[in-house]
C-alpha cells in the first residue's frame, strides 16, 4: 500500500510553492508583464508555467513546512524579493520615460499627450514614442527570455531560507532611483543640447533682428529642430539601452544579498 508521509507532502509543496512567490512576485511588478492590458489570468499562468519549468533544477529548498509561521514568512519574504526584482527591472523604461519628458518638455510637447490605455494615464506622445521603441528593443534582444533566465540564476545568488534580506539591501534598492535621473539625462542629453543650440541661435537672431515675430518663429523652428536631433538621436540609441539592460539584469541579482 503507498502511504505518504508529511515531511514528504510538505517537501513537494515547499519545492513549488517558495519559488512561486518569488516568480509571481516578479511578474507582478516587472515591465512588459505587470501593464494592464494583459489579464491577471494571463499572468497567473504565466507564473506557474515558469515555476514548473524551472522548479525541477533548482537548489533544494529549506524543509519547512509552509503552513507554519516560519513557511509563511518564507513565502511572504520570496515575493518581496520577487517585488523588488521587478522593480528593479523597470529601472531602464522609467529611464526612457523620463528621458521622453525632458525631450518633449524641451520641444514644448509637454502639453501634447494622449490617454494610453495600457498604463491608464494620460502619457506625452514623446515618451510613448521613446518607450514603445525601447520595449520593441528589448523583445527583439529576448528580454523576455533573459528574464527567466535571471529568474532561474537568483535561486542560485539569492537563496531561498528563513533569513530576510539584509539592510543594505534595500539601500542599494533606493539607490536604483539615481541611477533612473542619471540615465534618462543621458539618453535625452543630444536632443537637449540640440535644441539649446537652436535656442541659442534664436536669441541671437531675436537681437540682430527685433521685428521678427519670436514666438511665431520659435516654436516651429524648435520642434523641427526637436524631431531632427531625434531622428539622429535613433540610429546611436540601441547601444546605451543595452547597456541598462545588461545592468538592470544585473541588479536584479545583486540588491537583496540575505544576511549571513
Amino acid at each position: 500500500m503507498l502511504s505518504i508521509s508529511t515531511a514528504q507532502l510538505d517537501a513537494w509543496i515547499v519545492a513549488y510553492a517558495y519559488p512561486a512567490a518569488r516568480i509571481l512576485g516578479f511578474i507582478a511588478s516587472a515591465p512588459l508583464w505587470n501593464t494592464p492590458g494583459i489579464p491577471r489570468r494571463t499572468r497567473l499562468i504565466l507564473g506557474l508555467a515558469i515555476t514548473l519549468a524551472l522548479a525541477p533544477a533548482l537548489p533544494p529548498m529549506p524543509s519547512v513546512a509552509p503552513g507554519s509561521l516560519a513557511g509563511l514568512g518564507i513565502l511572504a519574504t520570496q515575493m518581496l524579493v520577487g517585488i523588488a526584482m521587478g522593480f528593479a527591472a523597470r529601472i531602464v523604461f522609467a529611464a526612457v520615460e523620463l528621458a521622453g519628458e525632458f525631450i518633449g518638455f524641451q520641444m514644448g510637447l509637454s502639453f501634447a499627450t494622449f490617454y494610453d490605455p495600457m498604463n491608464s494615464s494620460q502619457t506625452p506622445v514623446v515618451t510613448e514614442f521613446m518607450t514603445l521603441i525601447s520595449f520593441l528593443l528589448f523583445l527583439s534582444l529576448n528580454g523576455h527570455l533573459m528574464y527567466v533566465a535571471t529568474l532561474a540564476q537568483s535561486f542560485q545568488a539569492i537563496p531561498v531560507g528563513p533569513l530576510p534580506p539584509g539592510a543594505g539591501s534595500w539601500l542599494n534598492l533606493a539607490e536604483l532611483g539615481g541611477k533612473i535621473f542619471a540615465s534618462g539625462l543621458l539618453l535625452a542629453l543630444p536632443v537637449i543640447v540640440a535644441l539649446m543650440i537652436t535656442n541659442l541661435g534664436l536669441a541671437v537672431l531675436t537681437r540682430a533682428a527685433p521685428q521678427l515675430n519670436i514666438f511665431a518663429l520659435g516654436f516651429p523652428l524648435t520642434l523641427l529642430g526637436g524631431f531632427a536631433a531625434l531622428a539622429i538621436a535613433m540610429n546611436y540609441l540601441a547601444t546605451p539601452l543595452q547597456t541598462l539592460y545588461e545592468f538592470a539584469l544585473s541588479s536584479m541579482l545583486g540588491f537583496a544579498v540575505p544576511r549571513q
